[in-house]
């Protein structure tokens, strides 16, 4: 399954801080937010839910949730009108929300895994820093809650922010150091693909 679409083009996802605590890696999200172009952003949603109490709380968030039964749509699908109680765990991929649908997402996860991803408009130029900005096509931010990974494969017990920049040429190094230094974070060489 590809995530984030099947697209041809990729970006790098650098994770640019991990955290045990939650509002540490929201107020980092935030302070990324602040500095990117957001004005015709959106955000999207990837997560497995195995809880019931987190079915209830994510569905008061997203009513109209886009799942299918993670041991596959043959087992239940929001396309098939099923009920998600009755197939947990499920798969939730839920794209071009609203901003503000963010954190109430996350607050009803408990410790279940996703990943959620804001589509913005751009990394601005940043001149003092010898950056150019980077158009929304390459212009990404995800938190991974409770998993190291952007595909819920590493289980955790942290929270990872991760930028995304353009993968070509490794050009964009500097800018994930500059962003990572905006959020106290540090820049460790962990990358990983996503299609988009």
């Amino acid at each position: 399954m590809l995530p984030y679409g099947s697209g041809m083009s990729n970006s790098a996802a650098a994770a640019v801080l991990t955290t045990a605590h939650l509002p540490d890696a929201i107020r980092a999200v935030r302070t990324l937010l602040g500095i990117a172009d957001t004005g015709q952003a959106e955000v999207d949603f990837e997560g497995v839910i195995r809880s019931p109490d987190v079915l209830t709380q994510v569905r008061h968030v997203l009513p109209d949730l886009k799942w299918s039964a993670a041991a596959g749509k043959e087992h239940g699908s929001s396309e098939a009108g099923d009920n998600p109680a009755g197939c947990l765990p499920i798969r939730v991929f839920d794209w071009c929300r609203p901003l503000d649908r963010a954190e109430p997402f996350i607050a009803a996860l408990g410790s279940d895994p996703a990943a959620v991803r804001w589509d913005l408009d751009a990394w601005p130029a940043v001149p003092e820093a010898g950056l150019e900005a980077i158009s929304q096509k390459y212009a990404y931010l995800t938190l991974t809650v409770n998993s190291r990974d952007l595909y819920q494969d590493e289980p955790s017990q942290d929270h990872t922010v991760h930028v995304h920049v353009r993968n070509r040429n490794g050009d964009q190094t500097a800018r994930v150091h500059w962003l990572a230094d905006q959020v106290g974070g540090r820049f460790t060489g962990r990358v990983e693909l996503a299609p988009l």
